[in-house]
């Protein structure tokens, strides 16, 4: 496989993952009927039938720059 075949591929790789996404969404909906997702600092419960419920507002995500590590602190143990 030549390099820019292999590029060509890679470069396909957030469109897949999109679909992919909302595929999982759709199933989840259609077995279950609804999902929890996070969304715009909120979890929310959607349901099939196109209803939201707001469970609670959450933290807004962190910005991180491509390529970066975020490691969780430590927590001290509690004695």
């Amino acid at each position: 496989m030549s390099e820019e075949s292999m590029q060509r591929m890679e470069a396909l790789i957030p469109m897949l993952a999109h679909i992919a996404l909302q595929r999982a969404r759709w199933q989840a909906l259609a077995i279950s009927g609804k999902l929890v997702e996070a969304r715009d600092g909120q979890l929310i419960e959607s349901h099939a039938d196109g209803t939201v419920l707001v469970i609670r507002s959450i933290a807004k995500p962190i910005a991180v720059a491509v390529g970066t590590k975020r490691f969780r602190a430590r927590r001290a143990s509690p004695l």
